[in-house]
């Protein structure tokens, strides 16, 4: 449904197409200077709990708990999500630092905003 909602690793080369670019991590990425990271916005109450985090550990046999959880979050976060949301740029990105580029919480949120309300 957001088809303006993308993905992409902080690390990948910046594109004036990504939009408003925001990070959705609680941890700011390593090696990377702020002044050059070209983010608009550092959303790090959207990410997951400290405790989710250290429990899931990027194990992909724990990928749907770990959404279930996750999504248990984000309900508690709607009026966030929608004001994300409200960028005013055609195109928005949500970014992370995670290596995995299947298994992390970008896309978990992507997901959330697809399947269920927006």
């Amino acid at each position: 449904m957001n088809n303006n909602v993308r993905i992409k690793r902080i690390y990948a080369k910046y594109d004036k197409a990504d939009g408003t670019r925001i990070l959705v991590d609680c941890l700011w990425p390593r090696g990377v200077k702020k002044e050059e990271a070209h983010i608009d916005k550092w959303i790090k109450d959207i990410a997951p709990s400290g405790s989710l985090r250290k429990w899931y550990n990027h194990e992909p046999a724990k990928w749907e708990e770990f959404k279930e959880k996750y999504f248990d979050e984000l309900n508690d976060k709607k009026v966030m999500l929608k004001d994300l949301l409200k960028t005013g740029k055609a195109n928005i990105t949500l970014l992370y630092a995670a290596r995995d580029k299947q298994y992390n919480n970008a896309n978990a949120l992507k997901e959330y905003l697809d399947r269920f309300i927006f």
